[in-house]
């Protein structure tokens, strides 16, 4: 305060004063905070340059926004209807949906916007460690950021349930902590909706409320009912539904029908837990050998050495409970490390389970635990203090970057991540199927044989690849081949929907129109939303004149699929043969609005129009089609065809005289006579033809 009698100061050096005392808080709160964590972005984004334009691999076309799905009605589906979107969870579908909105299929947006959420979550970890005090805060969260084992995580599409849910769950811990310190109600409602939100990215982190009692009872040594577990109960009801949920979608939706990859004892179950609690440590502590697919382990309660790992846990578990009165650290770490794993451990059916007991994804949130106690004992230690703490710590963070950046390479196409995958795990099957796809996909057949081949040879009961490989002998000519894998395909698996497609075509190709549909139908019934089979059971009714249940099948995939061309245009061409004019031209007009270079669609709304009198508006749709395609003879022949009967005869003979030239050129015998033939119908009516 100035004393009384000093001159009061001017409005500008009283401004100039404040500005001179808070500016070096701000700047150190900004070299504090966000410089730091730029540092960190950037250095991130660097490691993962190899895998910024990186392909989509494996589900990531599940996850990728689907084509029925990508309308506002879509939208709806992806929160109101199981099933409509690869799983229910609805926050990280309507992500996709808004990122295609914005990049469509171009993957590097998907990239980054993963590396960026994934830096978000080590800021978030940054600001908690620093909360709580614990040292080393800094080093701690850029090893997360940097961390090889986080590769899948980040530099897989479809992981943006990880990156995505990591920063919610970061986020409540972080909001929740503040409600902690202060019991503002705004800051508990915030945490609540942050979490359910991160439940609704991924249900994993139903494992939150266990970690803020973990920190709790570090922090003051115990819990206390009404402070501490009372505030948490709606966070665990919430994530015991979640949980619950989860598992009933994905036994119903996922694994239905191999039920027997999953035939685990209860003693089995210990036995995998107790391994994968020490892989997983393995695994941060000496980050080497990362492989997409890990072996499975063959596990059984008949082999001694087996029950090593979990009588190895149990025991590290209890020697850290005694030691818990002197130093609580350690067994703060191993509890929160154990709980964010408990959902992946063995004791529930994940889908992964079917080729490997553990991932590199399944620890996304679970190594903070122990990244955090070593950083933090060493920083205590007092091992390296000064000069020397600063070269450990760029040494091993280098180390990081250089095995971080080799890693994400893997994930550049599938090929190259399957056949790593392959090197790594030679028995790995699922890799010699999806590598089969991917050469199938690129015409190397014969490879793709190959490879769904030594699938089965790993695995003989594999349904997948007996389809798979019956399609590559189809494309290959071997009929007789690809029908006995296919029928084997539907013999292992009855429910198998598009091994029975494929029996379809097989039979259809070979004339046995009435059993193709029944392989048809049965496709339907197991998958009655999928609009693509309804639409090509509707084709197949059609073609041997059973309209009346064509149009059901074209009608269940526009309900699937409100924005199925392709249905609209089928339906159009049922009402035409029907000689219901006016339906027809109304759905070949829906058809159009969708896919408005949809030649056909125009041809055949030419048609329509042209039968419904409307003469001037079906030259338009066939000068459209014409556009479109301009070396089809037979749109030359429909607009010649129309442009006479309305009496433009001179047009009429320019676009015949070039549709004849085209059909010549493409060698088509049958039109080049039936064009010559109209140019001289109009030349015995009296015209003169050039």
């Amino acid at each position: 305060m100035p004393r009384r009698g000093d001159p009061p100061k001017s409005r500008g050096a009283t401004r100039r004063a404040f500005q001179q005392s808070t500016k070096p808080a701000l700047f150190q709160s900004f070299n504090r905070s966000l410089l730091p964590w730029l540092l960190l972005l950037i250095v991130t984004l660097a490691a993962y340059k190899p895998a910024w334009n990186g392909q989509p691999i494996w589900d990531d076309d599940h996850h990728i926004t689907r084509p029925e799905l990508r309308s506002v009605n879509g939208l709806t589906r992806i929160w109101t209807e199981l099933g409509a979107a690869q799983q229910y969870y609805p926050v990280v579908h309507s992500a996709f949906w808004l990122e295609h909105r914005l990049w469509g299929d171009s993957t590097l947006g998907y990239h980054l916007l993963n590396i960026l959420l994934h830096c978000l979550s080590a800021w978030l970890l940054l600001k908690i460690l620093r909360r709580l005090a614990i040292p080393g805060s800094w080093f701690v969260a850029a090893i997360f950021a940097l961390h090889p084992v986080q590769v899948e995580s980040v530099a897989w599409i479809s992981e943006l349930k990880n990156t995505l849910s990591g920063v919610l769950f970061f986020a409540t811990i972080l909001v929740y902590l503040r409600f902690d310190s202060g019991r503002r109600r705004h800051l508990y409602i915030a945490a609540f909706g942050l979490f359910v939100l991160g439940l609704m990215s991924k249900s994993v982190i139903a494992t939150l409320p266990v970690s803020l009692l973990v920190v709790f009872w570090w922090k003051r040594g115990r819990l206390d009912r009404k402070q501490d577990i009372v505030p948490l109960l709606p966070f665990f009801a919430a994530g015991i539904a979640s949980g619950l949920f989860t598992a009933w979608i994905e036994q119903r939706f996922i694994i239905a029908g191999d039920e027997g990859a999953f035939a685990l004892t209860f003693v089995e179950r210990f036995l995998v837990a107790g391994r994968a609690v020490w892989f997983y440590l393995g695994k941060i502590v000496w980050p080497v050998d990362l492989i997409f697919i890990y072996p499975r382990w063959k596990v059984s309660q008949a082999v001694w050495w087996q029950y090593l790992f979990p009588v190895a846990t149990l025991i590290l578990a209890g020697a850290l409970w005694l030691l818990r009165k002197r130093w609580r650290a350690p067994m703060a770490a191993f509890l929160y490390f154990a709980a964010s794993l408990f959902p992946v451990m063995g004791f529930f059916n994940v889908y992964p389970f079917r080729f490997s007991f553990v991932a590199d994804h399944f620890q996304y949130l679970a190594c903070v635990g122990p990244i955090t106690f070593l950083v933090g004992l060493a920083s205590s230690s007092g091992l390296a203090k000064g000069g020397r703490r600063t070269v450990l710590c760029t040494i091993v963070l280098l180390t990081l970057v250089i095995l971080t950046s080799k890693r994400s390479g893997v994930y550049t196409n599938e090929e190259v991540l399957y056949r790593t995958t392959i090197r790594q795990n030679p028995d790995c099957w699922l890799a010699y199927n999806n590598l089969g796809n991917v050469w199938g996909q690129s015409g190397r057949l014969e490879g793709a044989i190959a490879m769904y081949s030594r699938a089965l040879e790993i695995r003989p009961k594999y349904a997948l690849a007996e389809n798979n490989l019956s399609g590559a002998l189809l494309r290959s000519g071997r009929i007789e081949e690809a029908f006995a894998h296919c029928q084997k395909a539907v013999e292992m698996d009855p429910n198998y929907a598009e091994a029975h497609h494929n029996l379809g075509i097989l039979l259809e190709k070979g004339g046995r129109i009435d059993e193709a549909i029944v392989q048809y139908q049965k496709e339907v019934e197991i998958d009655p939303k999928d609009a693509g089979a309804q639409n090509k059971l509707g084709n197949v009714l059609a073609s041997v004149g059973r309209l009346d249940e064509a149009m059901v099948r074209y009608e269940m995939a526009l309900k699937s699929n409100a924005n199925y061309a392709e249905a609209y245009f089928n339906l159009g061409n049922v009402f035409l043969q029907k000689g219901l004019i006016g339906e027809a031209i109304g759905h070949y007009l829906k058809a159009v609005a969708i896919r408005p270079n949809y030649e056909r669609a125009h041809s055949n709304l030419g048609h329509a129009l042209r039968r419904a009198g409307r003469i001037d508006e079906a030259i338009a749709q066939y000068r459209k089609a014409l556009e479109i395609n301009p070396s089809k003879v037979s749109g030359f022949q429909n607009l010649g065809v129309a442009l006479y009967e309305d009496g433009q005869t001179s047009d009429a003979i320019v676009v015949l005289q070039e549709g004849l030239e085209v059909a010549k050129s493409a060698g088509s015998e049958s039109l080049t006579k039936e064009i010559a033939q109209y140019l001289e119908t109009i030349k015995g009516a009296g015209v003169q033809v050039p």
